[in-house]
């Protein structure tokens, strides 16, 4: 009688689980990255993959989950997958109350991670810290003043992404001549500092004529330019560059719509509704 031997196959590893630091973990990178890049070629994927113990493929499967729990996705007719999770969904809804809390717990548990495999996730953040004066004393103080960097540093680049490094109000696109501008103050809200819903990209013209209530950007994300600012007298560069925008519509981000309510806030700080 002929046998048949058979090579026994190795058997597959079960699915490495889905816990809350690597769910918030991916939340951040989902934050980081354009819609068009939440996929496992991606290698911002592949090296988060690589330090959870799992496959590019599971981590690009997460972050279009979270974008099936995005509004602005789901209103701009984009589909993200269908598989979220109640962990996902708890996570989404969490940061509707304090968006800050959130996004600095996913970004500690996303640098525990890279940490853990050698790697500094904000070094370039922390570099660019080093850079800047600081007037205060050492140790503790430092420590918060670096942080607080950092956490700009975060938020400029969700901001950025989202609008893909261009002026919402102009056009001008490079990341050089554009800033994350913050819609509510940072001093005035301290749950949503890094919430990228609170920020606006705008050229550094625009930013300063916005914090200075020149101009303002309507809850229907409409251009209004302030009626005194208005009525003075400019010459054609003012009139190119900031009084011929009143009543346009900007343009809006590939994600993160700034949020009504914020812009409201800004409006009324300087009379522009009641």
């Amino acid at each position: 009688m002929r046998l048949h031997l058979y090579k026994k196959q190795p058997m597959s590893s079960p699915p490495v689980k889905w816990t809350q630091p690597h769910t918030l973990a991916s939340f951040h990178l989902y934050t980081l990255l354009p819609f068009g890049k939440l996929h496992r070629g991606t290698p911002e994927v592949q090296q988060l993959a690589a330090w959870q113990g799992r496959t590019a493929s599971s981590v690009a499967m997460k972050l279009g989950n979270f974008a099936s729990l995005d509004p602005q996705i789901i209103a701009s007719g984009r589909a993200g997958l269908t598989g979220a999770s109640n962990q996902d969904r708890a996570l989404w809804a969490a940061l509707q109350n304090s968006w800050d809390a959130v996004a600095e717990e996913a970004a500690n548990a996303y640098s525990t991670l890279a940490l853990n495999h050698g790697v500094e996730a904000d070094s370039a953040l922390i570099e660019a810290t080093e850079d800047a004066p600081f007037a205060g004393g050492e140790g503790r103080m430092r420590s918060a003043w670096v942080q607080v960097r950092i956490n700009q540093a975060r938020f400029r680049k969700s901001v950025l992404t989202s609008y893909n490094a261009t002026c919402c109000i102009s056009g001008l696109q490079h990341e050089k001549l554009v800033i994350a501008s913050h819609i509510v103050p940072w001093r005035l809200d301290s749950k949503n500092r890094l919430n990228p819903q609170n920020g606006l990209c705008l050229s550094a013209l625009h930013d300063k004529a916005y914090d200075q209530g020149l101009i303002t950007v309507l809850p229907d994300f409409t251009v209004r330019v302030a009626p005194a600012f208005k009525a003075q007298q400019h010459g054609s560069f003012m009139a190119e560059s900031l009084l011929r925008f009143n009543g346009q519509a900007i343009r809006l981000p590939e994600r993160f719509r700034p949020e009504p309510e914020f812009l409201a806030i800004h409006a009324r700080t300087f009379g522009f509704i009641a």
